[in-house]
């Protein structure tokens, strides 16, 4: 990878068997990407997202998350654990909105956030494919190169 500017992670199973390579794959590549000025920016998942100011809850741990999601959830936020304890790779970590539209318009806005969970006006919590991809590109053209470094934000309408 070297010469990159930046690697984009989109890595992604829904198997039981292969959900621990959310986490082997991510240590796979802060490993290559130790110690260079190459920015990684991880696809994430908003089942880690918080709650609370706190940071004691997890969307994923809240009663009306759908259960099927759980495990997907729970294997994306030890990968999140696994990219906090490295300071050597500037790394982001991106959770989209908790209804992510694989076939959402692309409407060319986004509103960013951080580590809680957020909703619109109309308490929606929501983004499509094609924004949140805007959100990543403007992430890694438009904002400052040390911007977001060592954090996880979040997207959403």
């Amino acid at each position: 990878m070297a010469g990159f500017d930046a690697v984009i992670d989109a890595f992604g199973t829904w198997a039981p068997e292969a959900l621990h390579q959310h986490s082997t794959s991510i240590q796979h590549l802060v490993d290559i990407l130790s110690g260079t000025d190459t920015r990684l920016i991880v696809v994430g998942g908003a089942g880690s997202l918080y709650l609370d100011a706190a940071h004691t809850l997890q969307l994923s741990q809240s009663e009306g998350f759908p259960p099927e999601f759980k495990p997907l959830a729970t294997a994306m936020g030890e990968s999140l654990a696994e990219l906090r304890k490295r300071s050597d790779v500037k790394w982001t970590y991106v959770s989209p909105a908790a209804d992510f539209r694989a076939d959402g318009p692309r409407t060319g806005e986004y509103a960013l956030a951080g580590e809680e969970f957020t909703t619109n006006a109309d308490g929606e919590s929501a983004v499509s494919y094609a924004d949140y991809a805007i959100a990543i590109v403007d992430e890694l053209s438009k904002a400052p190169a040390d911007a977001h470094i060592g954090e996880r934000i979040s997207v959403r309408w």
